[in-house]
Order: C-alpha cells, then structure tokens, then sequence
C-alpha cells in the first residue's frame, strides 16, 4: 500500500510536533515548513523524537503548485501562524499578512496543481468573541483581536476555495489547547513554570493579567487527533473541537498550587488581588493591568457534538492529567 505524504506549516510548533508524531504512527511521509528552517528551534520534535524523521522547507514554496505536484502530496495541515493574541493588537499587519496570505497561497497552489489534495485550516474559538453560551455550528462570529480578525479571513478563504473551485477544504476551530510543549508566552506555561520556581526559591514571584477570564482547556494530543479525523472523513467539512471543560485562570492556578502541594490564600480585590503563601505570607502572584489584552474574551467554551457524532471524535486526556503532564515535562527539564 502507498504511503501518503503530507505536508505540515508550522511543523516545529506545538500542533505540528504532535501532529507529525500521529501521522508517522499512521505510516504518513511527512515534510514541513517554516519560515527560518535553517534556524528555527526543533526542540519539540527532539523531545518526541521524530526529529530525524522529517525534511523541512522554506515556507516561500507554498506558493508554488509545482512543489505541490512534484512532492505527490495527498495532505496539506495549515498550522503556521501568527498565534499570539496579546501580541497580535500591537503587529496587526504582520499578523494578518501571516495569518492569511499563506492560506490563500496555499489554496490557490493546490487549485493550480490539479491534484486532489487535502487541505486542512487551523481556524480558531477566537473567532466567537465573547459569548453567554457554548458556541456551537450556528453560533455567529464576531473577531474582537487583529489575531481572530486573520483567523476569520483564512478561515473564509477556505469555505470559498471548497465552495467555488470543488476542493476538499476543512476548517477545525479549535478551542484552547495546551500541553507541555506549549511556548513560554503562554499563560498556561508560565503559571506552571513560575510557580514551580517558586517552590525552589520562596523569594520568587510573577504577574499575570486577566485571571478571570474563561477558557475552555484541552490536550494538544486530542486535537490533533480530530485534525487528523476531519482529512479521512467522507467529504470536507467544519467542526469546532473543545473539551466542553470551562475553568478560569485562576481555577487553572489553584489546581497547580494543589498538585504542588502549595497552600495558597487569594487576597484583595481587582488589580490589588493577590496569591500568598499561606504558610510564610510571601506574595506570589501580583496582577498588572498592562498585561491585560484591549479587548479580552471574558468567557470561551464550546460544544464539539458535531464531531463526536461523525467524526466518532472525544477527548482522551482531562484537564488534571493536563496539568500533570505540564508540570511533570518542566520538572524534567
């Protein structure tokens, strides 16, 4: 039986290291891109150790249709982006031009190619803005960042490009996901990683923004998985992936204290509100109102029914295991 190759942007991120580890398991050939391959960090893929296993290429040949036939590709996964929200309000232009220019090149290359590629969209909850209720299919989006604002258009782009040229096109928004190969800019990273230093050096401390916003937590694992269902199912399709878990961030802080075996005690009000050590008063975590984001989403959660019904998809790994998993990989490293 011939192997399948497919192609992965953003193969050195998060998603692409743990999508590249499932479809290796499924027997896929498998090549990347990036936007630095000469220099970018492949730390991820080291840590699964499937580095060896892939070729990476320069992200300027997704623009070539040429590639795409020479290469026999059977699966494209569009995972490269601009993913900072926060960062995304102060390069808007960057952000757009990285969100959304490399979906439609790579649309139109397959277009171009006239072969029967895959292609899949990593679109985002972001995409909602702030809703009462779980998101479903119907619900409306409404991009409150230059981030989801890029991520709508892409996402567009790919509803057209099935619509109007006949191409197997999905779109997978995916609700926030995390896992110990998550980058350091990452609330969920850097509340693990400082209050793990904490525990060494009781003179530590560390600020955060929001911690009541609400975010619906899953496993990268999982989501990858649900990637991968949506390129094997019988046509092209959208689905919104989320763990239906809802907790704050600050939830998300409490149960790390509780698996590290901190006893911790929340003080004050507003910006004034603060984590103490409840055994020797040392503050551990202050809040800082620039870390705030303009315009925040104060709740996101979602119902993934869809993909459960058709895709036979679920989530395998819950929110504790998680947090354990997190802080056991930092503990590692």
């Amino acid at each position: 039986m011939k192997k399948k190759k497919a192609l992965i942007t953003g193969i050195s991120g998060q998603d692409g290291a743990y999508l590249t580890k499932l479809l290796i398991s499924k027997n896929y050939n498998v090549i990347g891109t990036s936007r630095r391959p000469n220099t970018v960090n492949l730390w991820r893929l080291k840590s699964l150790g499937i580095k060896k296993k892939i070729k990476i290429f320069n992200n300027s040949i997704l623009g070539s249709s040429k590639f795409f036939i020479t290469e026999k590709l059977d699966e494209i996964y569009n995972l490269s982006a601009s993913s900072s929200v926060s960062k995304s309000f102060k390069y808007p232009i960057k952000t757009f031009k990285s969100n959304t220019l490399d979906s439609l090149q790579i649309l139109n290359s397959i277009y171009l190619s006239n072969r029967k590629i895959k292609y899949y969209q990593a679109s985002s909850s972001e995409m909602f803005g702030n809703v009462n209720n779980k998101c479903n299919d119907r619900t409306k989006f409404n991009p409150l960042s230059p981030y989801a604002i890029s991520k709508l258009s892409a996402h567009q782009l790919t509803l057209n490009y099935r619509s109007n040229y006949g191409l197997f096109a999905c779109n997978g928004i995916l609700f926030n996901h995390e896992s110990p190969l998550r980058d350091e800019n990452y609330v969920s990273k850097k509340i693990i990683k400082n209050l793990l230093k904490y525990t060494n050096n009781k003179n530590h401390s560390f600020e955060l923004g929001n911690i009541y916003s609400k975010r619906d937590w899953g496993h990268a694992e999982d989501y990858v998985r649900a990637m991968y269902l949506m390129m094997q199912y019988k046509s092209a399709n959208d689905f919104l992936i989320t763990s239906g878990v809802n907790y704050s961030i600050k939830k998300f802080i409490d149960i790390v204290c509780n698996r590290l075996s901190l006893i911790t005690t929340w003080k004050g009000r507003g910006l004034n509100e603060i984590l103490v050590d409840s055994d020797n008063d040392k503050i551990i975590i202050k809040i800082n109102k620039k870390l705030f984001r303009p315009l925040d989403i104060k709740n996101s959660s979602g119902n993934s029914s869809k993909a459960k019904k058709y895709l036979k998809w679920k989530c395998n790994k819950s929110f504790t295991n998680l947090i354990d998993e997190m802080i056991s990989f930092e503990r590692k490293n």
